[in-house]
């Protein structure tokens, strides 16, 4: 069986996302403002029955996306405690993060 469907598995904020144009991903904070293009690194492409996995082929390859909005994450609570010594402290995070657009593979 053989498909025309183009896909691409691109290092994206510090974690692997499988991307195809017109998806939106959410990844970790990238420098730029809205509407900008950013190029993200892939790490394989498909494109139908070919596998393309060679670092010389990849480097040909470039998977470009736009930046729609930025985020921040859902707020994490982090609690420390020791017992029996009246230590307890509490500390709060929230993971700055950008939605961007895939806009194409070549």
């Amino acid at each position: 069986m053989s498909s025309n469907v183009v896909y691409a598995i691109v290092k994206a904020g510090g974690r692997q996302e499988k991307v195809s144009v017109g998806d939106v991903v959410v990844m970790n904070r990238v420098g730029g403002k809205v509407g900008e293009t950013v190029n993200l690194t892939p790490l394989m492409l498909v494109d139908g029955d070919k596998v393309t996995t060679g670092a010389d082929d990849l480097a040909k390859v470039t998977v470009t996306a736009e930046i729609v909005r930025a985020e921040r994450g859902k707020k994490i609570t982090i609690m420390k405690f020791k017992n029996k010594t009246g230590y307890r402290k509490r500390q709060g995070h929230r993971q700055e993060l950008t939605r961007v657009k895939v806009t194409g593979i070549k």
